[in-house]
């Protein structure tokens, strides 16, 4: 059988440019197929195409490569487009976090909610529409797969106003099986070692995990018809006593937030105190405590250090760079392509084209609109949710209620997400304001206007230039 053929929109990704190219190789339903590479940067697509062939070469595998830094000279024919592009993502991220930071807003992560998270939508949306433009005219049968953060804002912008063009938004971290794998090893029914689940377990296991992507909850968990959310409660209060106790052993607040990664700091503190809340567990809380304003901060001594650590950009590009020299050293041949092969991955995005080209009929929990799925949120929600995906439909799996205070969280963050969606589109300031006044984390309107117009000046150099044109009358109501 003929494989998929699969572009990769930003084949340099931090995350996601090696494991792809590990998956087509490795995946019988896939290495028959064609992998296209797109990435602006000329060097870039240069060391990945590289790569690819040594990969592909020394496992003797069919794969065809197109590489190109125009997409639309390998956009014909394709079956699956994973944009995975972000133009700068630290150097940017670093300057939302600064100005941010300065008006009163902490973020560990800066890139999906608060006005880090906006602003980047800004910055992706205009490009990924166009993307749908030309996957429109060029490959109208293929599947858009969004790869690009913030997810569900970049999701909603493609449902809204590409909707001709089939798509669903992703993201890393809720990969099943590994996610329902984790959960069952915490609460004790898998041991530690167990590195699959029994269909028998699987079978007996009812699991409700959805909400908004990075701001996901699990509000059902039981086993055999016994609720574990009591034993998941009793393993995160120990962990929560265990980052308390090795806070304490630092000399003061400063050192505990020098000493340990923003988006890792006392994320099972702050989930055991969501969970006493709302009685459901925030399973996504290296993004969610950014989510809500509990941890700003505000009300707090300078000494405690239960306040979010503000994202380090400069970590974060060293990482990059060192994980680029990395790829550059597998594509040139310094580091032995067997290690790339035995010590590599796949990923979630062509996990998902395996099972949808092959009809593995496998479960994923992907973002798409609700269609009933959560009884209690409206149809259009775009939720993360457990999915059948073939190659003809994305199907939400029933879940239930999302319990009152979860669903009027998430209610407010999607509302947020889709104003945002709409700026983006219009380069509407008045729209962005919007966005901004119902973020859950912005402080107040005048500190948002300022911090708007600050963060405008600075991002010229990677805004549309409509956002600098005279305003136009009625714009805010247009949409």
């Amino acid at each position: 059988m003929r494989g998929p053929k699969v572009v990769i929109l930003g084949a340099g990704s931090f995350f996601f440019g090696r494991p792809v190219i590990w998956n087509m190789a490795m995946r019988e339903a896939l290495r028959t197929g064609t992998l296209a590479l797109v990435d602006t940067d000329a060097e870039t697509l240069s060391t990945m195409e590289r790569l690819a062939r040594r990969v592909f070469d020394h496992l003797k595998v069919p794969t065809r490569i197109e590489a190109s830094t125009d997409r639309r000279d390998v956009l014909p024919g394709a079956d699956f487009v994973i944009p995975s592009f972000s133009h700068r993502n630290a150097h940017y991220r670093g300057i939302d976090c600064r100005i941010a930071a300065k008006h009163g807003v902490r973020m560990c992560s800066g890139d999906t909610i608060g006005p880090g998270g906006i602003f980047r939508a800004l910055r992706e949306i205009p490009k990924l529409i166009d993307m749908a433009r030309d996957v429109e005219r060029l490959c109208p049968y293929a599947w858009m797969i969004n790869f690009v953060n913030p997810s569900t804002v970049l999701g909603i912008a493609l449902a809204k106003y590409a909707p001709a063009v089939r798509s669903f938004a992703l993201c890393d971290g809720p990969h099943e099986p590994y996610i329902s794998l984790r959960i069952l090893k915490t609460v004790g029914v898998l041991p530690q070692d167990a590195q699959a689940i029994p269909p028998e377990v699987q079978a007996r296991l009812d699991l409700a995990l959805t909400g908004v992507n990075h701001f996901s909850w699990i509000v059902r968990l039981r086993y055999d018809g016994k609720d574990l959310l009591p034993t998941l409660r009793e393993r995160v209060a120990e962990w929560s006593a265990k980052e308390r106790s090795e806070a304490a052993q630092q000399k003061n607040a400063l050192d505990v937030h020098q000493n340990a990664h923003a988006k890792a700091l006392f994320n099972s503190t702050y989930a055991l105190e969501l969970m006493d809340l709302f009685g459901a567990f925030p399973d996504c809380m290296a993004h969610t405590k950014e989510y809500v304003p509990y941890w700003q901060g505000h009300g707090r001594t300078p000494a405690d250090p239960a306040v979010l650590s503000i994202f380090d950009a400069e970590d974060r590009q060293r990482k990059m760079d060192e994980r680029r020299a990395v790829t550059r050293a597998y594509a040139d041949g310094t580091r032995p392509i067997e290690q790339f092969i035995s010590e590599g991955g796949g990923d979630h995005a062509t996990d998902i084209v395996e099972s949808m080209w092959g009809g593995m009929g496998k479960v994923f929990r992907v973002s798409t609109p609700n269609r009933g799925a959560v009884a209690n949120m409206p149809a259009d929600a775009y939720l993360e949710l457990a999915c059948h995906v073939d190659m003809a439909r994305v199907q939400p799996l029933p879940v239930g209620d999302l319990p009152v205070g979860v669903r009027g969280l998430c209610q407010r963050v999607l509302d947020c997400h889709e104003i945002t969606a709409d700026a983006a589109v219009a380069c509407d300031r008045s729209l962005l304001l919007r966005a901004c006044a119902l973020d859950p984390i912005m402080p107040n309107l005048g500190d948002n206007e300022r911090m708007v117009d600050e963060l405008l000046e600075a991002e010229r150099d990677g805004l549309p230039d409509a956002w600098y044109a005279e305003p136009r009358a009625g714009a805010a109501g247009a949409i």
